[in-house]
């Protein structure tokens, strides 16, 4: 039986340096990023109270990277979206929705690459910029669904305009309609899964 290692323990000192436990050494931000690169698992704890902070690590490390001429992978609008969802009831949601997203992208990368290759020759920016797109719309979609009220059609006076005020919800339970906007989701997930 293969047993898994055990992560490596990186501590962060009140002077912001990160020590590697393994190596006995002060690493960067930047070996870190190499680390995660090379697929080595590490868990990043406060040196003084023995608190997880790898998350606020790996932030640190995305936003460097961000800050980066070239290397940008979140678009604004992907940011803006994402602020949106904090404190929102589908924040539970969200996690789970990006990190079966980023799975099967890291699954099917080398035949997404071929596939892009094969159509539109080189990889090029704009094929990418497409691609992030239909993502974001796929995404953008996926979350509409689990909204109550995002199928509800906008109530319109006598003139003809739109108020801004929702119908009443029709006949249906609202359990009824959950059930049936989750089966579409669940639709949905499966045929992504399966391209």
């Amino acid at each position: 039986m293969a047993t898994e290692k055990a992560p490596t323990i990186i501590k962060k000192y009140a002077n912001r340096r990160l020590y590697h436990m393994g190596t006995s050494t002060y690493v960067t931000l930047e070996d870190l990023s190499g680390m995660v690169r090379a697929g080595e698992n590490f868990v990043v704890t406060d040196a003084k109270s023995g608190e997880d902070i790898t998350r606020t690590v790996l932030a640190q490390i995305i936003f460097e990277q961000e800050n980066k001429s070239g290397q940008s992978l979140l678009p604004t609008t992907f940011l803006r979206q994402l602020i949106r969802f904090y404190g929102d009831s589908l924040q539970a949601l969200v996690p789970r929705y990006l990190e079966f997203s980023m799975d099967n992208l890291t699954r099917d990368q080398v035949k997404l690459r071929e596939q892009m290759e094969s159509t539109f020759g080189p990889v090029t920016l704009h094929a990418i910029e497409d691609q992030v797109r239909t993502n974001m719309s796929f995404f953008t979609d996926a979350m509409r669904m689990w909204s109550p009220f995002a199928a509800m059609p906008l109530a319109a006076p006598a003139g003809g305009e739109k108020t801004g005020i929702a119908e009443p919800p029709a006949a249906t339970s609202d359990l009824d309609t959950l059930k049936r906007q989750m089966a579409d989701m669940q639709k949905q997930l499966e045929s992504l899964s399966r391209k």
